[in-house]
């Protein structure tokens, strides 16, 4: 079989793997490989058609990182309840309490170990259904 039959078997398997995924790296380097093929066919060295396909396939792998990048969704904002104040009912030795907050009863637990404890408090950021709160308002 022919050098360029066999760039082209390969990038038709690595096109047809890309249809699975979606990510659109395997897209850029079956291009490349389509490349290698051009080069196979119009008689160049399998050094010179390693170098085409090695080439074109970290550019295009670049360029669809690049891509992914700028069309990515929004990043993720923080919880509606970061920031919001909670009354501590009681404190735990381990650093653990329970809040009101919302009308009912919440499992929490301090940012830093150190931090001070008090009556009032500010959620920084929520693991499950526990809360995780802080002296100031983040």
């Amino acid at each position: 079989m022919a050098d360029y039959w066999t760039w082209w078997t390969l990038a038709a398997v690595l096109v047809g793997l890309e249809l699975m995924t979606g990510t659109f790296y395997l897209l850029a380097v079956g291009i490349a490989f389509v490349l290698g093929g051009a080069a196979a066919l119009l008689g160049a060295s399998l050094a010179v058609q390693l170098l085409i396909g090695g080439v074109f396939a970290v550019a295009g792998t670049i360029s669809a990182h690049q891509w992914r990048k700028l069309h990515a969704g929004p990043p993720a904002q923080p919880g509606l309840d970061v920031g919001q104040e909670v009354q501590v009912l009681t404190w735990h030795d381990n650093g653990t309490a329970r809040v009101n907050y919302r009308g009912t009863q919440w499992d929490a637990e301090l940012a830093a170990p150190q931090a001070a404890r008090a009556q009032t408090m500010y959620i920084v950021a929520t693991r499950g259904s526990t809360l995780v709160i802080a002296a100031s308002r983040p």
